[in-house]
């Protein structure tokens, strides 16, 4: 029989309980479910007032529940790769080895056609069914024993790849947009470095589920993702000493607390992060604003408007842009806004949510009279309008906006907010029962769309 010392399984089980954690941060889990997890890591090492505050979320994860049940989907929205139409590809050109790699990675397919393209003297990425296809004369004379409906189909294929292969790429874009809005660069922390320090790991996987909470239907604010179990958590690592790892900290919370804690060769690169994928997103929003018509006024919502892509687009500019302006603070180096400050990007808001707004008393989002006084954010960042600090500080000031804490043209100061448990949510509705919102779901109630009524069996 074979005896393990009981260090090592304690050790072992550690290790397992810091791995459950380190695979939330690709997920979309509730966070009383991560609580739950932090619980099981921090065991033992936990205050009794610790121990009282990360309970207020602990308690009501889906294990301790009667439901035990969501309706929310716990992981965001995978990209459809192209393992069809390779496969398919392959059958057409009779070939019996597939390109190395995932059918989902724009590189591998790329390639893949790189490789094919040549078999019919095709060059990638050219295919006019006019101007690009060789006649007769010119398969001779390239050696292609193929008639002219196998050569067309054969094309035909390559085309149609190619095709896909472009939505694919945005697709991806657009993917990589809506998971970096909402927790930055949580997904660039490798296992290694999560697992390094329990703390650290802790408060990294709590926060990043706070920050992907889903938007809701209210008039009264989105819940902000720092709340009084993250601080709890936040003040471990800040009481951890050399243990605590800033670097992975900073990818997800990137605040003035953590980026002095950097060196300046961290600061630097993670400057540049920030930077690079602002310049990704102004691109994308500059595609989206002309392919749109958008009441820049209003930001509300027109039939046809593609909103979950310019929202979760925006979203990402606006992380972007208060992650790069922190870093600007902190290395010391706001005198660049003296010269550049492109602004916020306003999301669009539903016309019932805007009528309700209305009802209430609500004025409006003064943000959006900035928005609409300056020139668009994208064209600031590429050097094409000029927009500085006075320009928004002057729009600040004529909107009401306190430029010290909305966020325009500093560092948004932090607070801290309660915790409140995680909605069950149906197209931003919260819903009481996770059954019955799965059967709203299902017949599109909250949509938008057209309803799919409830039968009386199903009431």
């Amino acid at each position: 029989m074979l005896f393990v010392h009981t260090s090592d399984n304690a050790q072992l089980l550690f290790i397992l309980k810091l791995n459950a954690l380190y695979e939330t941060i690709h997920l979309r889990k509730r966070p009383e479910d991560v609580a739950a997890l932090v619980q099981d890591a921090l065991q033992g090492t936990l205050s009794k007032e610790e121990g009282e505050i990360l309970a207020k979320a602990a308690g009501a994860a889906l294990r301790a529940t009667v439901w035990q049940y969501t309706s929310m989907l716990e992981a965001f929205a995978k990209v459809t790769g192209l393992e069809k139409q390779v496969s398919k590809a392959m059958e057409l050109f009779r070939l019996d080895d597939s390109p190395a790699g995932a059918y989902d990675d724009p590189e591998v397919v790329e390639q893949f056609i790189a490789r094919v393209s040549p078999l019919i003297h095709k060059n990638p990425g050219y295919s006019n069914y006019k101007t690009d296809r060789l006649n007769r004369e010119e398969r001779a004379a390239a050696g292609l024993d193929l008639s002219r409906r196998r050569y067309n189909k054969l094309f035909r294929c390559l085309r149609r790849l190619e095709t896909k292969l472009g939505i694919l790429i945005r697709e991806r874009q657009k993917s990589l947009f809506q998971r970096t809005g909402k927790h930055g660069f949580a997904e660039d922390i490798t296992r290694e470095d999560f697992t390094g320090d329990v703390n650290s790991a802790c408060f990294i996987a709590y926060y990043t589920a706070r920050c992907n909470l889903r938007s809701e239907f209210t008039v009264s604010g989105q819940q902000r993702p720092y709340d009084e179990i993250a601080d709890m958590l936040f003040k471990r690592c800040a009481a951890g000493g050399k243990q605590t790892n800033w670097w992975a900290i900073a990818q997800v919370y990137v605040k003035t607390n953590v980026l002095e804690q950097l060196t300046d060769d961290q600061q630097g690169a993670l400057l540049g992060k920030w930077t690079a994928l602002l310049q990704q997103v102004a691109s994308f929003l500059e595609d989206l604003w002309t392919q749109n018509e958008f009441n820049r006024t209003s930001m509300v919502v027109k039939r046809g408007n593609d909103s979950t892509t310019w929202n979760n687009t925006a979203g990402a500019w606006n992380k972007a842009r208060d992650s790069w302006l922190n870093l600007l603070y902190a290395l010391g180096m706001e005198f660049v806004l003296e010269d550049m400050c492109p602004g916020k990007v306003m999301r669009l808001i539903a016309a019932d949510v805007a009528a309700w707004h209305h009802m209430v008393g609500s004025k409006g989002d003064p943000n959006l009279l900035v928005w609409s006084q300056l020139p668009l954010p994208w064209e600031v960042f590429s050097g094409r309008e000029a927009c500085n600090r006075t320009m928004v500080e002057a729009a600040c000031k004529s909107a009401g906006l306190d430029t010290g804490k909305s966020g325009w043209i500093a560092p948004r100061p932090q607070g801290v907010v309660p915790f409140r448990p995680t909605p069950e949510l149906v197209h931003g509705v919260a819903i009481s029962n996770p059954y019955l919102a799965k059967i709203l779901k299902q017949h599109k109630y909250f949509s938008g769309k057209d309803i799919k009524p409830l039968s009386p069996e199903q009431n």
